[in-house]
Parts: structure tokens; C-alpha cells; sequence
């Protein structure tokens, strides 16, 4: 697994920390290759797969994952533009994950397929933050301001 995205020993440790403070929803945020980076030797590394592409057989495992951990995605998007930020700052798509909590979020490494389907969103992913947010018991999304 690319080290620049999966969590650090210090984010997991602080993540590990908030274990019991209920729901988190993970706001995904992905900037995708032209093309998928595949590792020499990958069964995938010559079938010319576009990174979208590539991130779609990493979703496909990881929606199973996440659904027996008891989470949901609440929602997913394109990102248009940068509307307040630099280029630094643009992603080609945004994901919203609900979990009923951290531990079920940092269980996703246990789960059967998971780690290998990684080399997908290893080699379809130019850029990724994953910011964790306080997340509601009924998985919903909140408005703003009341």
C-alpha cells in the first residue's frame, strides 16, 4: 500500500482514540490518475485501465466491506471546481461514508479482499485526504445552521 494513502501510525493512534465517541462520517476526497499506476507484475498493469477505472474495482470490494462493518455511503459526487482554495486543492470526486464508529472504520483492513482490492485505489489515486467528521446516529446528512 502507498504509505501516502493510508492513515499514519499517529492518525490511526488518534483515530483509535475517538473509538467510542459514536458515528463518524469519513468525507473522502479523491484526485484520480489519467492513467492507473499498477505495481510490475499486477494482473492489471498493462490492461490500460483509466485511475477512475482502476478506483472502481477498489469500490466494489470496499461498498461490501464497509455494508458488513455496518456502514453506508450517505453520498457521492463529482467536484466541479475550486471555488475557494489553489490547484493544490482539486479532487475529481468527493465520497461521504458513514460508520457507526472509528473501530468500524479501522476494520476495513480485516475485511476478506479488502487489502488486496487496495492495489486498485493504490494505483488509480494521484491524491486522496480522508477527513474524519462527526457523524449522526441515523446516518443522515444535517443542514447547516439550524
Amino acid at each position: 500500500m502507498r504509505a501516502d494513502l493510508i492513515p499514519t501510525d499517529a492518525q490511526i493512534a488518534a483515530l483509535l482514540e475517538r473509538a467510542g465517541d459514536g458515528p463518524v462520517v469519513m468525507l473522502n476526497l479523491n484526485r484520480y490518475r489519467e492513467s492507473a499506476q499498477y505495481d510490475a507484475g499486477h494482473p492489471d498493469a498493462d490492461a490500460g485501465l483509466s485511475g477512475r477505472e482502476a478506483y472502481l474495482r477498489y469500490g466494489v470490494v470496499a461498498l461490501d466491506a464497509i455494508g458488513r462493518l455496518g456502514g453506508r455511503v450517505l453520498w457521492h459526487t463529482d467536484a466541479r471546481m475550486v471555488a475557494v482554495g489553489t490547484a493544490a486543492d482539486t479532487f475529481d470526486e468527493v465520497v461521504a461514508v458513514w460508520y457507526p464508529d472509528t473501530t468500524a472504520f479501522l476494520r476495513l483492513v480485516e475485511q476478506p479482499g479488502y487489502v488486496e482490492a487496495h492495489a486498485h485505489r493504490d494505483a488509480a489515486l494521484e491524491r486522496a485526504v480522508v477527513i474524519a467528521t462527526a457523524g449522526e446516529i441515523s446516518a443522515t446528512l444535517s443542514p447547516p445552521f439550524g
